[in-house]
């Protein structure tokens, strides 16, 4: 009954959607050539507020996190990111790359927004996507904790769970995505095509689909057993015959990203600390977050000091302090494409993206899992706060800025979503022994150098 009810209600929330797009937007132009004339856009340049589901995004509070204030004598401050409606910031996200890509008519209502995510921004897109018209279709890698394609499935996306390749291979998530609204935009076309011509046969165009489904699922080795294993998927992107085609968000490389933090999560850390702080510190994955913060902060006031936190294996943290990605021991041509397997999710990575490169930092720390770990349970304990790893990992960041600062100062940082979608992996008390990681500290000496 909770499954119908729930699904009643995005149907609702679709066609209210579409019915208000087409009523309001009608007049506008779309850059997709499979759209009618007359449909276009489902939101203005300017991101407007509204009631409903993307109205209770944003705006969340920011904590004083009181343990880790009380021991460093400073004050340690978590942007509460995880009371957003999907659970963790990328939901500013999501909705900057929606309605931008609908101002601009890379995507109309009925579209498919398709995304290669670890977890979070898929399950923001999913969670957004419905209140814009908009399907979603989700690559994510099988290693990911299984609960968040639990939650993309539950929320009525497609998910696609592909085994973990180098980003530079052409069956990594992201590219697989990329190729999936690809697939919708040809299918969209060839819809058009045959609506427009009576004499168009339908074996024919059945062929065609044949046709562009094994070449999408041709690898650049010919593997054919990746071939079979990624074959099942090759039509979920269209689920209905009438297909409005797909747009790829690619958080990664798409400055909506960048600009949502700007533009957004910037000014409320400015506005609640009444401009009185001292420094940020977060990971970053796409580096959409840490950009946007870190450079909005520095406009307003170049003397707060802002600062990378980064997991096992990624290489920002050599990028920001030494320039380059690589240490010598790990130089490109001796370095393995996946060196590491650290705990922490949607943190890290291997290559400088278009939104990381707007970041404005002072400097980068390093951490581990063990502390990652360590720091979950110590604010569980303390403050009832239940954080998954990459919040975890930014506290470890905001204990090191303000042991190095000292007393006295004001320190910011994201806490991104909650432990509840780390359930499998960082919450798990087997697999933690199983690594090496089962907790035993009682307070912050895993922080002592």
């Amino acid at each position: 009954m909770a499954a119908a009810t729930a699904a009643g209600a995005a149907a609702a929330a679709a066609a209210v959607s579409l019915i208000a797009c087409y009523i309001l937007f009608r007049n506008r132009s779309t850059k997709v050539p499979w759209a009618p004339a007359s449909r276009s856009s489902c939101t203005s340049g300017r991101r407007t507020r509204r009631r409903g589901l993307v109205e209770a995004i944003g705006n969340t509070p920011l904590i004083r996190i009181n343990s880790l204030s009380d021991a460093t004598g400073c004050e340690i401050m978590g942007k509460a990111e995880f009371l957003n409606p999907g659970g963790s910031v990328k939901d500013r996200v999501a909705v900057k790359i929606i309605e931008e890509a609908l101002e601009s008519g890379e995507l109309i209502c009925g579209g498919t927004v398709t995304e290669g995510s670890a977890g979070s921004t898929a399950i923001s897109l999913a969670t957004v996507a419905p209140a814009y018209g908009c399907r979603c279709h989700v690559v994510i890698p099988d290693d990911a904790a299984i609960e968040k394609s639990q939650i993309i499935e539950a929320l009525g996306a497609t998910v696609e769970r592909v085994r973990p390749v180098s980003i530079t291979h052409r069956d990594h998530f992201v590219n697989i995505a990329r190729r999936r609204a690809l697939e919708a935009n040809k299918l969209a076309e060839v819809q058009t095509q045959t609506n427009g011509l009576a004499l168009v046969d339908s074996k024919t165009t059945d062929d065609k689909l044949a046709i562009m489904q094994r070449e999408s699922n041709r690898t650049q080795n010919n593997d054919p057993s990746h071939v079979s294993a990624e074959m099942p998927h090759s039509r979920k992107c269209n689920p209905s015959s009438d297909s409005k085609g797909g747009f790829f968000a690619d958080q990664f490389e798409n400055m909506a990203n960048y600009r949502a933090h700007y533009e957004w999560t910037g000014p409320e850390i400015w506005e609640q600390t009444k401009g009185s702080l001292d420094a940020f510190v977060a990971a970053a994955g796409t580096g959409g977050t840490i950009a946007g913060v870190s450079r909005y902060l520095k406009e307003k006031n170049k003397s707060i000091k802002c600062f990378l936190m980064d997991p096992p294996g990624s290489g920002l943290f050599n990028k920001v302090t030494r320039g380059v990605m690589y240490t010598k021991e790990e130089a490109e041509g001796k370095r393995l494409k996946n060196p590491f397997d650290t705990i922490t999710e949607g943190i890290g990575i291997n290559r400088v993206t278009r939104n990381f490169m707007m970041a404005e930092l002072d400097g980068a720390y390093r951490g581990t899992d063990r502390e990652a770990v360590e720091m979950s349970r110590f604010l569980l304990r303390n403050d009832g706060l239940f954080v998954g790893s990459s919040s975890a990992m930014n506290c470890v960041g905001a204990v090191r800025v303000a042991r190095d600062l000292g007393p006295g100062h004001t320190i910011v940082t994201i806490l991104c979503d909650s432990g509840m979608r780390h359930l499998s992996k960082f919450f798990n008390d087997q697999y933690l022994a199983d690594h090496g990681l089962t907790p035993t500290a009682t307070g912050l000496e895993f922080l002592d150098k």
